[in-house]
């Protein structure tokens, strides 16, 4: 029985000391989101403030956990009325939910470099499943010799869902596009 126990651990130790983790490199990263207003335009926002890592033990990514964190205060949508209108109860409640949190719990590859990522979103308190499109775009070395990944999300999620927003969706879509994007830089 102790041999076995110490067999496992040792397993365990040795799968969680090839795991690489990666931080984002906020200066060539963005996390973005589209709404349609009125059924006639599109409003693009951003997250200005956010954290993403990704933790892989495979070169590729097949086995990644995603995990993200955006200040909603650091919303911009080029319009500081509506900016501060997102901050309200009815919309992201940004005092009493400060933040919007993704955490991945599946990878499905569907291609070269495509994958299926599906994890847990949380938003205004709010967890829900989502699925979003993953490409690793590649890999490469910074002028300081450190090793480098970049990578898309795309996805769109129900903001009603979320109790985001009471608005009826001819208003604003009740569907918001995701796009998350940037370079990681291995620790």
């Amino acid at each position: 029985m102790k041999k076995t126990l110490v067999v496992v651990l040792a397993v365990m130790a040795s799968i969680s000391s090839f795991a690489q983790k990666w931080s984002a490199d906020k200066a060539h990263s963005k996390v973005n989101f589209t709404v349609t207003h009125l059924m006639l335009s599109e409003v693009d926002g951003s997250f200005k403030n956010f954290d993403a890592s990704i933790t892989s033990s495979k070169e590729d990514f097949s086995d990644a956990v995603f995990e993200l964190t955006a200040d909603v205060k650091s919303v911009n949508t080029n319009n500081e009325m509506r900016d501060g209108h997102l901050q309200k109860p009815d919309m992201f409640d940004s005092e009493k939910f400060p933040t919007i949190t993704f955490k991945s719990t599946s990878v499905k590859s569907v291609g070269p470099k495509k994958f299926q990522l599906t994890g847990d979103l949380t938003m205004k308190g709010v967890t829900k499943p989502v699925t979003l499109d993953l490409t690793v775009v590649g890999t490469s070395t910074n002028r300081q010799g450190k090793k480098l990944v970049g990578v898309k999300l795309a996805g769109t999620v129900n903001r009603t869902a979320f109790g985001v927003g009471a608005m009826p969706a001819a208003v604003v879509s009740e569907e918001v596009e995701l796009r998350a994007s940037g370079e990681f830089v291995l620790n």
